[in-house]
């Protein structure tokens, strides 16, 4: 295969791979670094790079997972807490080889949006690192996140942007479903 047909493969079959799915298999420090340097190869406006990345694996996510928990438990009235959620967000973390903490350092030279627009490029890189690689993945800003600041020790400009969950899996490859583009453009020539 053509390194245009691998390429064009990987970007039409990358999908978000859940935790359910994924298997007891560790992934190797190098191999989230490199993830991460592709992450940092995205587009970004007058080169601010604004993207900041905590990496749990180990024992980590056990803290994360109730670090999570607790966050979801103190911030639901308890008229609305369920415990079933409380278990499944420690369960879906610790299912995990490793969770990719996704934060915005806003260099205050752009607008917000723009360098969130980066932030969305850098995971798409990691997303396709990842999947060219065998590694399942998907990207989740639960409410909880907004609770983390000091948990993850943000600076005063960054912001929790959400979790990125990362394992080995099984899933066969296929591509996505998405509506015909024709129904989402506008040619004008004129």
């Amino acid at each position: 295969m053509k390194e245009e047909e691998i390429v064009l493969a990987n970007i039409r079959q990358r999908r978000s791979i859940f935790p359910i799915s994924f298997v007891n298999q560790e992934i190797d420090q190098e191999v989230l670094k490199e993830l991460l340097v592709y992450a940092s190869y995205a587009p970004n406006h007058k080169n601010t790079q604004p993207w900041r990345f905590i990496v749990f694996k180990g024992k980590g996510l056990e803290k994360l997972a109730y670090q999570m928990a607790e966050s979801y438990k103190s911030n639901t009235p308890s008229t609305q807490f369920l415990q079933k959620k409380y278990d499944d967000i420690q369960e879906k973390i610790l299912r995990s080889a490793a969770i990719v903490v996704i934060n915005i350092h806003y260099s205050r030279m752009l607008p917000k949006w723009e360098e969130i627009a980066a932030i969305g490029c850098a995971i798409q890189n990691l997303w396709l690192a990842a999947h060219a690689k065998g590694i399942g993945g998907y990207w989740s800003s639960p409410a909880t996140i907004t609770t983390l600041h000091d948990f993850l020790e943000l600076g005063e400009d960054e912001e929790c942007l959400g979790l990125f969950y990362l394992g080995y899996h099984h899933e066969p490859a296929k591509t996505p479903s998405r509506q015909p583009i024709e129904e989402k453009t506008k040619w004008v020539f004129e």
